[in-house]
Formats: structure tokens, sequence, C-alpha cells
């Protein structure tokens, strides 16, 4: 039984028949995939998380539950750019000979065997889907703070989900859970316009990829323009003392500030994620993670420099903390063009990580691992519909109740060891199969491959002790679910093993 485990996907088996009337249509070009990658990775984190890596975590009763890198945490920034960028080189080789829509998952299936896959498909779950709960959780934030702006404030009753209420350390927000209308004795409490906002973005992921790609290129744009405009205004008004101490928690806090903004960085593999939907992958798919990871790194080292400049690193920690410290500044008219650029940004994220985890959910169902209908393609607009829609609707059903800080954390782990072992399998294809063609290689594949596996599992440790806690819950709920469904109907396992004449030998695949 433990052979059958790890029984690997010959790569041949891996690549997309394009004959398959359920293959999807290539429509993108390496310009495309840069900016899907931007879309993807400038989002939340840049907008939200980066308040709680400077200024670090603190209950109500003091005591610390996570420490803040302060002014160096452009030092957090440079530490997982080059962490990622490893990662980044690993991802690229394998999507350029593995051009199939499964990103990790399929390059797990060819390199460590289909238990592996599974586990890798179930981690990206919690990057796509269950980060994308703390993406809208967030978008929410901004966009409230955007109506405010023109005089309109919704009832706190539909802006705050029962578990960020109930977290909270703010006693206008915990007075919510008896102010709030009531039904059978329980809070009406929920993050409406986070709900609403999936909801939109997962209708014009079912219009297609074309259309998909084009709204991610506008908003690329606006998000772009808004960073740029706070990096002018704000490197105007910064006040070299709000740079001292500059590491007031040493390489703890850097490492930990590190740990929690990784969530700003999750996002480039999702370009793995359209490697059948892309002209020439070969080329394009390396172009994009790579191209797209070193502009995101430049602009948050920048953007965290301006903003531990413009005021004392504490006063970050906010839902918000780029609008509160232009804010703090007196800058309030750009501070709310920076609002409308983070609904505009993470509006693109939401779109991205939609379009990603549909298609874990494609390649595995095309392989058996999960039920046959999650790999029918729309016949009009070549898109995976129904992973689309059923995404769609438990995210929107998540950002209902859900608190974003809560997800972070599970998000960061499960994403951190993926990247982990696609560095391993980098170096596990290089031994079983030499002689493949690989179109992009990583250079000193050895200390790049283990360097970045190592420091992927460095970067969890910085994680709190409640991360790896649910981490294990949900990595046991997915054998679970293998070895009760997977393991029965993997296609791979079904293919090779005898069957009768009259058995439908296609059925499952």
């Amino acid at each position: 039984m433990a052979r059958q485990l790890f029984q690997r996907k010959p790569i041949g088996e891996l690549l997309a028949d394009e004959g398959n009337p359920n293959a999807l249509k290539r429509e993108l070009g390496a310009g495309d995939l840069v900016l899907l990658a931007i879309g993807a990775v400038i989002g939340a984190g840049i907008f939200s998380s980066i308040g709680t890596a400077a200024a670090g975590e603190v209950l109500p009763t003091g005591e610390v539950v996570r420490y803040g890198a302060g002014p160096a945490l452009v030092l957090s920034f440079l530490l997982l750019g080059a962490v990622c960028g490893l990662a980044a080189l690993c991802y690229a080789e394998l999507a350029s000979m593995i051009p199939q829509a499964g990103s990790a998952y399929a390059y797990s299936y060819a390199t460590l065997g289909e238990l592996v896959a599974w586990i890798i498909g179930w981690d990206l779950i919690l990057e796509y889907a269950v980060g994308n709960i703390a993406v809208a959780i967030a978008w929410g934030g901004y966009f409230n703070s955007l109506l405010s702006g023109f005089g309109i404030h919704l009832p706190d009753f539909l802006t705050h989900g029962y578990r960020a209420v109930i977290k909270s350390s703010d006693p206008a927000v915990q007075a919510l859970l008896t102010t709030a209308p009531h039904i059978g004795g329980i809070p009406i409490l929920i993050n409406l316009p986070a709900c609403l906002i999936v909801l939109a973005v997962t209708w014009v992921l079912m219009l297609g990829v074309r259309e998909s790609a084009t709204a991610n290129n506008i908003m690329v744009g606006v998000k772009l323009l808004v960073l740029t405009l706070f990096v002018v205004v704000g490197a105007m008004h910064i006040d070299p003392a709000n740079y001292k101490p500059f590491a007031p928690n040493g390489w703890r806090g850097i490492h930990q500030g590190a740990a929690i903004v990784f969530f700003a960085y999750i996002g480039f593999d999702a370009i793995s994620t359209a490697a059948e939907e892309t002209k020439n992958p070969q080329r394009n798919l390396p172009i994009g993670i790579l191209g797209g990871l070193a502009v995101c790194t430049i602009i948050y080292m920048i953007v965290g420099a301006v903003a531990t400049g413009l005021v004392p690193f504490q006063e970050l920690r906010a839902a918000d903390p780029l609008a509160k410290a232009l804010s703090a500044a007196n800058l309030t008219t750009v501070s709310w063009l920076v609002s409308l650029g983070a609904v505009v940004s993470m509006t693109a994220v939401l779109l991205v990580f939609q379009y990603g985890q549909p298609r874990i959910f494609y390649a595995m169902a095309r392989d058996g691992l999960l039920p046959r209908w999650a790999a029918k393609v729309h016949g009009k607009y070549h898109t995976p519909y129904i992973t689309t829609l059923l995404t769609g609707l438990v995210v929107a059903a998540g950002a209902l109740f859900f608190d974003e800080n809560e997800i972070y954390d599970l998000t960061n782990i499960g994403t951190l060891s993926a990247f982990a072992l696609v560095c391993i399998g980098v170096l596990v294809l290089r031994y079983v199969d030499p002689d493949r063609p690989r179109p992009f290689k990583v250079p000193f594949v050895w200390p790049v491959a283990l360097v970045g596996a190592a420091a992927c599992i460095y970067t969890m440790v910085g994680l709190p002790v409640h991360a790896w806690e649910r981490f294990a819950i949900w990595l046991v709920i997915g054998l679970l679910i293998y070895f009760f469904y997977g393991f029965r109907n993997s296609a791979l396992r079904r293919a090779r093993r005898p069957v009768p004449a009259r058995e439908d030998v296609g059925a499952g695949v």
C-alpha cells in the first residue's frame, strides 16, 4: 500500500491534452502573467497585515502575542523576497516543464507521489480559498472607510463578522454582541460588503479568462498609481525620528514580522495555475513568476520605508495602516485616495485567488482525487464553472463571519509548506528524470532548492503555536478525505490495475 501512496504520475500524462473537450483555452501572454502576479501579490498584505508586522500584536491584557519589526520592516520584506525568490526559481523550472493547471499539486504528483500531491493540493486551499476570506474582510474594512468619506455609514452589525467581534479588543466592537439585532437570542453580526464583493468577483470569473485578465490589468494600473501617490506624498512628510529605534525587537521582531507579512507575498505562485491558459508557457511562465515577484519586492520595501517614516511604527497597528499613517500625518485627502486604491487593489487579489483555487480543484478532479463534476468546463466560456461557483460561495460565506487575523496565520503556514515541497520536488525530478527537457533551469539547483526549503520552514517557525495546531487539524481532515475517497478513485491507480472487459475503463478519469 505504501508504494501505491507514493505513485508518481508521469509528466507525459500531466501535460494537457489540447483536443480534450474539457481542456482550457490558451489566452495569456507574458505581460498578462506579470500583471496577474502583481494583481495577486499587492493587496491585503501591503494594505493590511503590514501594520501588525511593524507594530506586533498585543492582547488587551498586555501580553505580547508576537513582536513587530518596527522600521526594520524593510528587512522583513527583503528576507521574504529572498525566501520567495528561491521558491519562485523552483516554481519556474517546474511550471515550464509541466504547464498544467494544478500548480504545486501537479508538480508534486510528478515528483513526490500521489499522497504528497494530495497534501499539497489540500494546503493550497489554505492559500487561495481560506486566504481569500481574509482578503475579502480587509476589502470590507477599506470599503467602509471609503464610504465614510462620502458621509455614508453602514450599520455596524452589517460590517463586522461574528468571529471578528468576539476576538476584538475594542470595547465599542464588543458592545455589538448586545446592541446588534438578535434572532432567537443569537446576535446578527455579518460582514455584508465582504460577502458581496466575493460574489461579484465570482461572476466575472465565470465569464472567461480573457475577460478576467482584462479586469485584472485595469485594477493593477489603478493600484500602482495609488501606491505611487502614497510614496511620493508620504516621502515629503517623513520624520527621520520615526526610524529610531530601527529594530526595536531585534532579529526576533524582524523574523516574526516576516512571518506575519508573508501574507503580502502570497500569490506569485498563482501564476502557475494559469499554465494551461498561457501561450508559449515554457517561455512566459518563468517571466511571469520571477518578473512579478521582483517588481512586488521592490514596491514593498519602498512602501514599508515610507509608512514607518510617516508615523511611529506603533500607530500602524490598524486594519487600514497606510490610510491611518496618512491621516495621522494630516494628509486626509490622500488617505481617502489610498482607501480607494486599496479597494481596487484587493479586488484584483480576490480575482486572482478566486481564479487559482478552482483550477486546483479542476486538476485534482481530473486525476480522480475529487468528484468528476469538479473537472467540467463550460462549453461557451471555457472555464471550470462548477468549481468557480462553489469556491465563490464558500469564500463568501466565510467572509460573512470570520476574523481576518486568525486567517492570516493559517494561510501563511499552508502556503509555506507548499513552497518547501516544491523546492524539494525540483531536486527529486532532477534525480529521477535528469534527461527531460527543461526550458528553464534553476541555477545552482542544489543550494538554491535546499536553502529555499529550509528558509520556508524557518519562516514557518516564526508563526504562533495556534497556527501549527490548526494546521495539524487541517491536515488530518484532508488525509481522511483522501483515504476515504481520493485513494479509491485515483485515475492513475484505476488506469494501472486490471479491470473486467465490460467495465467502463474511462470512469472517474
